[in-house]
């Protein structure tokens, strides 16, 4: 047991915990075994030295494969194969934050930032995966990651109430798109959210709906508009564990895709109507953190994209200097 010379290098043998641990040190310098020796040892005192064995060995389909069975969205199978061209035979402890800045460098001359920040976000949420509920590693690569390039092309499109109105009247075919349309416009959930909405998370008593798998991997209750609410009384429940809207992702496109051909909204895409949402609420006075967590956002710098919606808003905040000032005084000033 201890530090020992094995032809040209020295080893260390060490038994920790019925755990048996010899491998090369790699140098034929004693002092600098000694040093990586006594270091390895800290390193099993305080639980670092098991953990970075096991990184050291899964590999980054691992951490893919185990993800989008667990946790995958909508867009994910199709994102996570260009990640998969580059990271593919990497470990995740070989996929340092230098190595993915490279790809982000490399990824943005070919395709739209965009297309790059839907990449990263990915490879972020599934190293926070590995973190929060493996326990495969402590470290998130990807966090040190300025994620800036995603807002470089990101559009901030909105109905107005006639464009929502001639949306709605026109959303007749397939019969459920009219609902679902009302849904995204009233509840600003994701595509996959209500996609995955069952109607258990539907409480009519409470007037509110149960988002238990979000994009961030967070749950939130949203209260129901009146609106919301005598819609949902109005449509039928044939099984209270099954779907509000039983369709796929393909079928919820080819009939949005179709209506907003037909009404004539250019480049108008599904999630424009969760920009609709949040948009309605900022311009009536709503404050941004509400939104945030109406929307389900992870930090408020989501919601700041917002924030120019806000200024109308905040007037009657700077009103109330007139009421500092009397008529009196501002005759002395009009003098």
């Amino acid at each position: 047991m201890g530090l020992y010379r094995r032809g040209k290098f020295f080893w260390l043998r060490i038994s920790y915990q019925g755990k048996r641990i010899q491998e090369s040190l790699k140098t034929d310098n004693r002092k600098l075994a000694e040093k990586l020796y006594a270091k390895v040892l800290t390193d099993i005192v305080e639980g670092r030295y098991f953990e970075t064995s096991k990184i050291k060995t899964i590999r980054f389909e691992d951490m893919t494969n185990k993800y989008l069975r667990e946790h995958a969205h909508s867009r994910d199978q199709r994102t996570v194969k260009t990640l998969l061209t580059v990271f593919s035979g990497y470990t995740i402890s070989q996929i340092t934050t230098k190595f993915i800045a490279e790809y982000k460098s490399m990824r943005l001359k070919s395709v739209k930032p965009a297309t790059v920040y839907q990449e990263l976000a990915l490879l972020r949420r599934m190293f926070n995966v590995a973190i929060r509920e493996w326990e495969w590693c402590k470290d998130n690569p990807v966090s040190r990651l300025s994620f800036s390039v995603g807002n470089r092309n990101a559009r901030d499109r909105w109905l107005t109430l006639e464009e929502e109105k001639t949306l709605l009247d026109n959303a007749t075919n397939p019969v459920w798109l009219r609902n679902l349309i009302t849904v995204a416009l009233h509840t600003g959930m994701r595509r996959g959210e209500i996609l995955d909405l069952r109607w258990q998370n539907v409480d009519l008593l409470k007037r509110a709906i149960r988002v238990v798998k979000s994009k961030n991997g967070e749950k939130r209750t949203i209260p129901m508009s009146n609106t919301l609410f005598n819609l949902f009384k109005s449509m039928n429940i044939r099984d209270i564990s099954g779907r509000v809207f039983p369709i796929s992702g393909s079928s919820l496109r080819q009939a949005f895709d179709t209506v907003v051909a037909k009404v004539g909204l250019a480049d108008f895409r599904f999630h424009y109507l969760r920009h609709t949402f949040a948009t309605r609420l900022v311009q009536n006075g709503v404050d941004l953190y509400k939104v945030k967590e109406l929307l389900g956002h992870k930090t408020i710098t989501m919601t700041m994209r917002y924030a120019h919606h806000y200024t109308e808003s905040l007037r009657s905040s700077v009103e109330v200097l007139d009421n500092c000032y009397n008529s009196a005084t501002f005759c002395k000033m009009n003098v």
